[in-house]
């Protein structure tokens, strides 16, 4: 079957996509996608050349090609990160980077972000449970805004969930990262790296069917379009329809990503990257504290309890994004990068929440919201880099300017919606919704960046990173309702300074010091514009790369600062309230290891502390207290075994993870461990796999909101089949 054959096939299958069910797993990808700027090209020398020449002269002897058993369990670990705009190795860099590589969520079929990011030690995901929406924490500070894609931020406010299958790796950043992106909350930012063409001809068709009438179609396919390969096309698209673990509740997504590589001669690269996404949903919102997390006389509520209406509005949304991604060589050594994307989102729908419990522990009040969100995004980066020699040491210099502006329209219906039995449900089957919206408001943020950064190689041990970064920056908001408007104009010069020394060999401590500035989007319910957030962090830490790269390990310790912090506003669903001072300090350690040609492990530790320093005079005081939703402790481990022999086509695979308590909105919300295993097969021209999370069925919370718990994923099972050409 030809790639060619599937492309009418795959496009009629999105089409036709809203109203079948489909299949898919996550396919692999036999190449790791790197940065156009990750490496500087050098000409070959003399010797190298002469030798090429004489062996195009010479009659090369024949070949007989035969099947390779490759027993190797390693996880596709790249050298370098987009995310540094560099050529220097991460085992170099002294900076806390994690990457999650398509090779190791393709083991794991991993659907959502979320997930993916359980596999970095310091960030906790998915806190307010299956919302539709990504939420991360980093190093105990909220994250979920900061959000980049191919190195370039996607929107003001991140309010659609990213397709992860579209990918080919997700980094993340932890702590200030200011420096070459711009707009980064203080705890750090994830940059996804989107999936390439690629030289050679291929094609993976996927069908999984899992727990809860989930099923999912999938293509990844690329051809080349010159004989070189260096133009070229690829074309990712998935269709995916799934019911929920509590009634009512179901999510259908349809996502295409085409892209195209041009061959516009050797020294450079030009890619388009497009993509669009449908996504629709009811909202999971959780379960009442009383019956859940705490006691309740009659008893622990259902965790297939729906406390909302079932004929409420689904949340329907699209999101549209094109950009390309530039690089070009200069004979003096220089190279130009530029990357540039517009991106356009729409979103609205329904939200019936959970409001008070009454007196007799059965009746639920709640709370109804219809919301509607739309924007855009426009975001340049520009950049040149150079590596010379200098007294001083080897540098690598990176001068760039960016610039990003975003649009946000927002508008909010407070409704009306009766209250129901939480034990024997009976639901009223109406939304009261106003003629007139509570809330309208019209937001743009615009930042304008300079920054310049140098990395020194001084002799064979010592590396300095050094960098300064100035930002113009503003956030207007119009309230349309009173058609007032108000904006906060600012600016601010951050950096970041470092500094590692190669103790033994692949051994290298390494210090360092950041500082950050974030213009922070949207308005409260008032319709007030937030002043900027500013974050400084110390960094301390070890990186081991040893026996050549089959093992890494980073160990870090930060104390990390950030002032004028949003917050969920407690009372308003959707809006934020400004505190402050937060601080957080922690101890992390993650490592990857191929212990055998047939074992490898990848996992992490993370200790962290992150309280309110300085609640802004809140009434009553919430000084000293723990931030929202950061347990203490957190780990996750994950392993995959090939078996030797004749076996060689089977792998065996599980994982393990786990927090401590944590606190919310006044509560405690107990630790939990859970467990996955999988197994898989592969041939030459397909291959099927099985997994089962959650084995043992732990009923756990992820976390919590001012009136709701949010639920961990029950035991679930997923088998996929795909197609290889």
């Amino acid at each position: 079957m030809r790639p060619h054959s599937i492309y009418f096939a795959i496009l009629t299958v999105f089409a036709f996509g809203s109203s079948q069910s489909y299949a898919q797993a996550a396919t692999s990808d036999s190449s790791t996608a790197s940065s156009p700027s990750s490496s500087l090209p050098s000409a070959p020398a003399d010797h190298e050349t002469d030798s090429a020449a004489s062996v195009a002269d010479s009659e090369l002897p024949a070949m007989k090609v035969t099947e390779t058993r490759s027993p190797s369990t390693a996880f596709d670990m790249p050298a370098t990160a987009q995310v540094t705009k560099s050529s220097v190795p991460l085992s170099e860099t002294p900076q806390s980077i994690s990457v999650v590589t398509r090779d190791l969520m393709d083991a794991q079929q991993v659907q959502t972000l979320n997930e993916a990011l359980h596999n970095v030690p310091g960030v906790i995901s998915g806190t307010y449970g299956r919302r539709g929406w990504d939420d991360f924490i980093i190093r105990g500070q909220t994250a979920s805004d900061s959000v980049y894609l191919d190195g370039l931020r996607t929107a003001v406010n991140n309010r659609f969930a990213e397709e992860v299958f579209g990918m080919q790796q997700i980094e993340v950043l932890k702590g200030p990262a200011t420096l070459l992106s711009g707009l980064v909350l203080p705890g750090g930012m994830v940059n996804m790296v989107s999936k390439r063409p690629e030289a050679d001809e291929f094609a993976n068709l996927d069908l999984t069917a899992g727990s809860h009438g989930y099923y999912q179609a999938s293509v990844d396919m690329g051809t080349p379009l010159s004989e070189n390969g260096k133009a070229a096309f690829r074309l990712n698209a998935l269709a995916m329809n799934s019911n929920d673990a509590t009634d009512y509740v179901w999510s259908r997504n349809r996502y295409i990503a085409p892209s195209l590589s041009l061959d516009l001669g050797p020294r450079t690269e030009f890619t388009i990257l497009t993509s669009y996404q449908e996504r629709n949903y009811i909202r999971q919102q959780g379960l009442p504290w009383s019956g859940s997390v705490l006691s309740n006389a009659h008893g622990s509520l259902s965790r297939s309890l729906f406390t909302g209406e079932p004929d409420e509005q689904p949340y329907s949304g699209h999101e549209a994004r094109v950009g390309y991604s530039f690089a070009h060589h200069f004979d003096s050594g220089w190279t130009v990068n530029q990357n540039f994307r517009w991106q356009q989102f729409s979103l609205g729908g329904q939200l019936v929440g959970n409001g008070k419990v009454a007196s007799n522990g059965v009746t639920l009040s709640r709370t109804a919201t219809d919301s509607q969100w739309s924007g855009d995004t426009i975001s340049l980066d520009n950049n040149a880099q150079k590596t010379f020699d200098t007294a001083l040491g080897r540098h690598e210099v990176t001068a760039g300017i960016d610039y990003m502006r975003g649009r946000e329209d927002a508008t909010s219906y407070t409704c009306t919606v009766g209250s129901i039995n939480m034990y024997n449900p009976v639901y009223t089957g109406t939304i009261t919704c106003p003629a007139n919206p509570k809330t309208h408001t019209y937001t743009t943020i615009r930042d304008l960046g300079f920054y310049l950064r140098d990395q020194i190689a001084l002799g064979e041990r010592w590396r300095v990173l050094a960098g300064v970064r100035y930002d113009d920056a503003s956030s207007d908001a119009l309230n349309k309702l009173t058609n007032l408007r108000s904006g906060n104009p600012s600016s601010a010069t951050t950096g970041s300074v470092a500094l590692m020394y190669e103790l033994f060999p692949g051994v290298r401590p390494y210090v360092s010091y950041a500082t950050s500035f974030y213009p922070n989007s949207g308005a409260d319910v008032n319709g007030k514009v937030f002043d900027p957030e500013t974050g400084k962090q110390w960094e301390a830490g070890v990186k081991f790369d040893v026996e050549k790269g089959r093992t890494s390990v980073t160990v870090a310790a930060f104390d990390l600062r950030r002032r004028n912090v949003l917050e969920d506003d407690p009372i308003n669903d959707g809006y934020s309230i400004a505190v402050g001072e937060e601080h957080s300090r922690g101890f992390e350690f993650g490592f990857n290891t191929e212990l055998t040609k047939h074992l490898s492990v990848t996992g992490g530790y993370a200790y962290t502390a992150a309280v309110i320093a300085d609640d802004g005079g809140q009434v009553p005081s919430t000084d000293g207290e723990r931030i929202n939703n950061v347990p203490r402790h957190s780990f996750n481990v994950f392993t995959r075994y090939k078996l030797p022999g004749e076996l060689y086509r089977w792998e065996i695979n599980g994982g393990v993870r786990g927090q401590s308590n944590l606190y919310a909105y006044g509560y405690t919300i107990p630790g939990f461990v859970v467990s996955d295993v999988g197994v898989s097969y592969t041939a030459p021209r397909w291959h099927t796999s099985l997994r089962l999370s959650n084995i043992f069925n732990k009923h756990y919370y992820t976390g919590g909101l001012s009136n709701a718990v949010a639920l961990g994923d029950d035991r679930s099972i997923m088998l996929a089949v795909g197609y290889m050409y």
